[in-house]
């Protein structure tokens, strides 16, 4: 993921033949990530939770149907959680310290939404063919 900032930050200027100062013609931005990141990121997600991954063996993997939007707002949610905290970055130092927040809360977003999913599978009651299984075998 780290490649597509690289790959979308900007070409730096040519130097001027003057000599002037080179520093100003490269701008580098780290905070917010490109809509291609932040695609690349729910890629990723849908991959972990729809996939044969330690997580989908821990926890239980989710049906490929809710993954994506699943995947989308826990995305959608840490962007938002980061943006709110971070801003619009002054520094690179700063848009660093956003994106590492915004890593982390997607991390613990989707270790939050597998866990619920775990506790909502072993909260429902049992199926229905369970019971009359063990009529018949009373019967």
């Amino acid at each position: 993921m780290a490649t597509d900032e690289l790959a979308a930050a900007p070409v730096p200027a040519p130097a001027s033949p003057a000599g002037g100062d080179q520093s100003a013609a490269f701008s580098f931005s780290i905070w917010p990530p490109t809509q291609r990141t932040r695609d690349a990121v729910v890629r990723r997600l849908v991959e972990t939770l729809a996939g044969d991954t330690i997580l989908c063996k821990r926890y239980g993997a989710v049906p490929a149907a809710d993954a994506e939007p699943a995947a989308r707002a826990i995305e959608a949610e840490a962007f938002d959680a980061a943006a709110a905290t971070g801003g619009a970055a002054a520094s690179v130092e700063e848009g660093i310290e956003a994106l590492q927040f915004y890593s982390k809360e997607v991390s613990r977003r989707l270790l939050d939404f597998v866990k619920s999913c775990a506790a909502e599978a072993k909260a429902e009651p049992p199926s229905e063919e369970a019971p009359a299984a063990a009529e018949g075998e009373t019967a």
